[in-house]
């Protein structure tokens, strides 16, 4: 009786797996976790190109001061200007400031105002731009207080714009992080159903092992392992076309899109270059997506195993 049982199984050369190595459902499922890995890469890339963009903003932002003298009447404004520029330079870790001219004022406003308006009529507010050596050692509040000499003198710290720049790239990184879990709740359940029609589809051959004595824990690890190389497959298939697309991206995004689509996209995301610590958590989106495939794919056999006994 046992020998017709085991006449049932197929013939297995060496090691062979349990498992058929070849077979649609197995192709599919590596097709399916290497664009869910793809994916998850992508997202994650851009997540970290985000903020980092977002670090620079902040550190950049956050060594410039800016220093704007409204015109008020009875006060020279040139005179006002180099006072200004004299505060500031003398303020402790202060590396420079310079008053911006009035052909640089005028054109500040052309965005709201336009090109080629004659503004010499009007007295328009004007700017001194101090650069800091380091935010943390400089005196600002020194200068606010020596500003308060100069009449219609007011700094601006642009603490309001590096606030509105961390919420938004907070609120980016948030979205992003939210994409990967429900790719992952995606690939859970795509790897539940491959692994119960893997099941299924075997069920010949798993009755045969239970009559024969194996273990659910030893037709399970058949699966798992299974299911471990088509995750690692994937997961690297997917990490490696994510790496190739932004090292396209960033190859491509300098000459297709146009001068000021491309300031903009570069506001947000640089020029897309991740850095080796951006490749490396790309990188371990292979053995993440592995583990993810091979603990579901078991639990998946353990509880289907149960439920037949």
């Amino acid at each position: 009786m046992i020998r017709q049982l085991l006449a049932l199984l197929p013939r297995r050369s060496g090691a062979a797996p349990i498992v058929p190595e070849k077979s649609v459902a197995g192709r599919t499922l590596l097709l399916l976790i290497t664009i869910m890995a793809f994916l998850s890469a992508v997202t994650l890339g851009g997540v970290i190109l985000v903020q980092k963009s977002a670090i620079a903003w902040s550190a950049d932002v956050g060594r410039e001061l800016t220093i704007q003298i409204r015109p008020v009447q009875g006060e020279v404004m040139e005179s006002n200007l180099r006072t200004a520029v004299s505060l500031a330079q003398s303020t402790p870790g202060v590396a420079s400031a310079r008053a911006l001219t009035i052909e640089e004022s005028q054109a500040l406003l052309e965005p709201w105002l336009g090109a080629g308006l004659d503004l010499s009529a009007i007295d328009i507010p004007r700017l001194v731009v101090v650069q800091l050596a380091d935010p943390v050692d400089s005196d600002v509040e020194q200068l606010q207080r020596n500003l308060q000499a100069i009449k219609g003198a007011s700094l601006d710290t642009h603490a309001a714009w590096r606030q509105q720049l961390n919420t938004m790239a907070g609120t980016v990184v948030l979205s992003g992080l939210l994409v990967l879990g429900l790719i992952g709740v995606a690939t859970v359940l795509a790897i539940i159903f491959a692994t119960r029609g893997a099941m299924a589809s075997n069920r010949e051959i798993v009755d045969v092992l239970h009559f024969i004595g194996a273990s659910n824990k030893f037709i399970a690890g058949e699966f798992q392992g299974r299911f471990l190389s088509i995750g690692l497959q994937g997961g690297l298939l997917g990490a490696v076309l994510a790496l190739l697309f932004f090292a396209l991206i960033s190859a491509a995004a300098g000459s297709v899109l146009p001068t000021e689509a491309n300031a903009q996209v570069g506001v947000l995301f640089g020029r897309f270059l991740l850095g080796w610590d951006g490749m490396a958590f790309i990188l371990g989106v292979v053995p993440v997506i592995a583990a993810l495939t091979a603990v579901t794919s078991r639990l998946t056999v353990r509880r289907y195993l149960c439920e037949a006994s």
